[in-house]
């Protein structure tokens, strides 16, 4: 008699999906406010609209919490910035253009509210969450540059690009942006205005094609 199959697992409600990620939204944004130290779960529970016990039947405690709302948050940019990349798939006939806008768009990216945030509470906390380093890091830069490098290997097939290590590329277009940026905006302490964000871009990309970019073919 053949056995019998194990039962399928159970999908989490919808409901209660919506309440984990609402309170994981809430938590990044108290705890971006007032830091680590200063928040209480009870803030937490208020901006995310639920019961204090609500936040507890999905988080044992503050730190899973924290930790929590920044490995969601590391997620989200991640995803964001490798939407950005899929520009460079079909880059068109102007290849400068096509990485003049992904340039700008990331650079965009890296300035925003809650990107900055992400960085800001990683780096206070490291003491605390050492361990986060290493999850942010991984989600945002480093799978960021993996997919960079995966389109700068395309366009390198396609003759759009001179032969090199694309992983090798993808790091150094990605420091030319936001390296400047870094020191531009005082770490993140000062906004860089929609002017001074597209001269960067413009800038580290004609870098990078001075670098990278194709030979022209020889007039016959």
């Amino acid at each position: 008699m053949a056995s019998a199959a194990a039962p399928a697992a159970k999908t989490p409600p919808r409901g209660r999906i919506d309440k984990r990620n609402a309170i994981l939204a809430a938590a990044f944004d108290v705890f971006a406010t007032h830091g680590y130290a200063q928040t209480l779960v009870q803030q937490i529970a208020e901006e995310a609209g639920v019961a204090k016990p609500t936040v507890y039947n999905h988080f044992t405690d503050k730190e899973a919490l924290f930790r929590a709302s920044l490995t969601a948050e590391a997620e989200a940019v991640m995803q964001k910035n490798i939407d950005v990349l899929d520009r460079l798939r079909s880059p068109g006939d102007d290849l400068r253009a096509a990485l003049s806008e992904v340039a700008l768009r990331l650079a965009r990216s890296c300035c925003d509210k809650r990107s900055r945030s992400l960085r800001w509470l990683t780096y206070a906390q490291v003491a605390r969450f050492p361990d986060l380093i290493e999850v942010v890091q991984g989600c945002t830069s480093l799978r960021i540059s993996e997919a960079l490098a995966d389109r700068l290997s395309r366009l390198t097939v396609s003759g759009r690009l001179r032969p090199c290590d694309p992983e090798l590329a993808a790091e150094q277009l990605l420091a030319l942006i936001t390296g400047p940026l870094e020191v531009r905006s005082r770490l993140g302490t000062r906004r860089i205005g929609p002017a001074e964000l597209r001269e960067l871009a413009d800038a580290a990309v004609d870098t990078f094609l001075h670098a990278y970019g194709a030979e022209p073919p020889a007039a016959d």
